[in-house]
């Protein structure tokens, strides 16, 4: 991340009279804000560090919540398959690439 990078961790009120798409939308930029908010000023030093006594990372957490918004988006609203990085990833043989790959990002 570079200094010029500003995130916004503002939490809103959710929309009292909101459709169900706007709920679901509210729900996602609320769990985005939370954790830039947590995570935003992290180096890759930071994001790579471990946490005992589990091997996870925040870069890892990063990379993982990301995968799973994807594909739920991809599979269970829009019916399609999931697109780039994930669908290069054999997950039956890796399944926890997103964990361990993360440093690298």
């Amino acid at each position: 991340m570079t200094e010029e990078t500003v995130l916004d961790t503002t939490i809103h009120v959710p929309p009292m009279t909101g459709s169900e798409v706007d709920m679901l939308l509210f729900a996602l930029d609320r769990s985005r804000a939370q954790f830039a908010w947590k995570c935003g000023g992290l180096d890759a030093a930071g994001l790579s560090q471990h946490h005992a006594p589990s091997a996870m990372t925040l870069g890892g957490l990063l990379k993982h919540l990301a995968l799973v918004e994807d594909q739920t988006t991809a599979e269970s609203l829009t019916g399609q398959p999931i697109g780039p990085p994930w669908d290069a990833v054999d997950f039956d043989a890796d399944p926890e690439w997103e964990w361990r790959t993360a440093a690298d990002d």
